[in-house]
């Protein structure tokens, strides 16, 4: 419903901005350009959900076969004594623990349209432990807050959509896009735990977000000892280490577990060619929104003024650009997508506004859409704090993505 009132928004102040431009400035381009603009984009949506097909397949295929060699199991061995705090309303052992699991591992490598199932499943369980059927209980909101800070650890998709816009190194955002969403990640885990009155400060917790902070600053002084050329080259060659490091890895796991890995592979590919059909006419909406939007002017307008305001405050404004995919991305994944791909294509996918746009869509994740979805799913109608716990969330990887490109690029 809310991707509907900003679809329509687009359209109808898109017509008024150009209406006021002919009537009052005599600009008879606009309303030509907008109709150029509905066909380009048109195109450039096909085009892209096109190229997304062969990646997707290969990665929700990599992630089938790491799900048949137990490497999702083993994920959860090892973070089993954090979750068992951060989720003390489940009892020990119950199925949903499984599936919470796979869900954020599925969100941490990237593949957001192979993690929404699992998670509809997760929310189906947990709506069997609820005992007001509908209210949000405590480890629902838990879990739907570790979903739209976005915690990510490969972002197949926008390292995809960078190759798609011609960039150099389309992998260069690879350590910028872990730096911001872990700060989101680790705000929304303080705020909700702070809401329902989870003691961080034991063993265990304090271990593991204490570790998780220290390498950060440890990744951040690092990369803060280098000029940009060096952060250039070494975060992209540790990506490329990292991604194939894991690639290998799930086959290697699958080979031990005598899984036919060429299969599974099949599998999961099949999934990854659906997923990259089903987003085009998605994509080609919001796309054509967006670029009747700007071919009107009324982006212009709006970059305007927000900057007029930074410049006011007497702050740098190279950022303002990127924010209208900030802004979009609590409400609509696809709509901030889809911002990302017009700045990129508008400014460059190499240009410090492509790539901030870029770090922006992988630090937090659609909280208003995966609310909806989630709860819908399950007939909760009482959200609680769910929705302030996921902004907070989304507010601290926004800031944390400024901060971290500029350190950057």
């Amino acid at each position: 419903m809310v991707l509907n009132y900003i679809w329509v928004a687009f359209f109808l102040i898109a017509f008024v901005v150009a209406l006021v431009k002919l009537v009052l400035m005599g600009d008879v381009e606009v309303f030509p350009a907008m109709m150029n603009a509905t066909f380009d984009t048109s195109k450039t949506a096909f085009e892209i959900s096109l190229g997304l097909t062969g990646v997707l397949a290969l990665w929700l295929g990599v992630m089938k076969i790491g799900e048949k060699g137990g490497v999702v199991n083993m994920l959860a061995r090892l973070l089993g004594p954090v979750f068992c705090r951060l989720f003390p309303d489940i009892p020990k052992g119950h199925p949903v623990t499984g599936s919470i699991f796979m869900n954020i591992a599925a969100n941490m490598l990237g593949l957001d349209n192979a993690a929404t199932p699992l998670g509809l499943k997760a929310m189906e369980q947990l709506q069997e432990l609820n005992k007001r059927k509908d209210t949000a209980t405590n480890p629902m909101i838990m879990f739907l807050v570790l979903n739209t800070s976005g915690l990510t650890l490969i972002p197949v998709s926008i390292m995809v959509y960078r190759a798609q816009m011609g960039a150099a190194q389309p992998t260069d955002v690879f350590v910028p896009i872990l730096l911001a969403t872990f700060f989101s990640t680790l705000a929304g885990i303080i705020v909700t735990s702070i809401y329902q009155r989870i003691n961080l400060i034991n063993r265990t917790m304090l271990l593991t977000l204490g570790g998780a902070c220290l390498l950060v600053s440890a990744i951040i002084w690092s990369f803060g000892n280098m000029d940009k050329e060096q952060v250039g080259i070494v975060s992209t060659t540790v990506a490329n280490i990292l991604l194939m490091t894991i690639m290998t890895g799930f086959i290697v796991a699958g080979v031990r577990k005598k899984v036919n890995v060429y299969d599974a592979f099949v599998e999961g590919a099949k999934e990854g060619f659906t997923t990259a059909v089903r987003i085009i006419p998605y994509l080609v909406a919001i796309l054509v929104a967006i670029g009747v939007f700007r071919a009107s002017g009324a982006m212009d307008m709006l970059i305007g003024g927000v900057k007029w305001g930074v410049e006011a405050l007497g702050c740098n404004t190279d950022f303002v650009e990127a924010l209208p995919t900030a802004l979009m991305k609590p409400l609509s994944g696809s709509g901030a997508r889809g911002l990302m791909v017009d700045a990129m294509t508008t400014y460059g996918a190499d240009s410090f506004v492509g790539r901030l746009t870029c770090i922006f869509q992988g630090s937090t994740d659609t909280t208003f859409y995966i609310l909806a979805v989630y709860f819908g799913s399950v007939g909760i109608r009482y959200t609680r704090h769910a929705v302030a716990c996921g902004l907070l969330a989304d507010l601290a990887g926004v800031i944390a993505a400024i901060a971290i490109c500029y350190m950057f690029f």
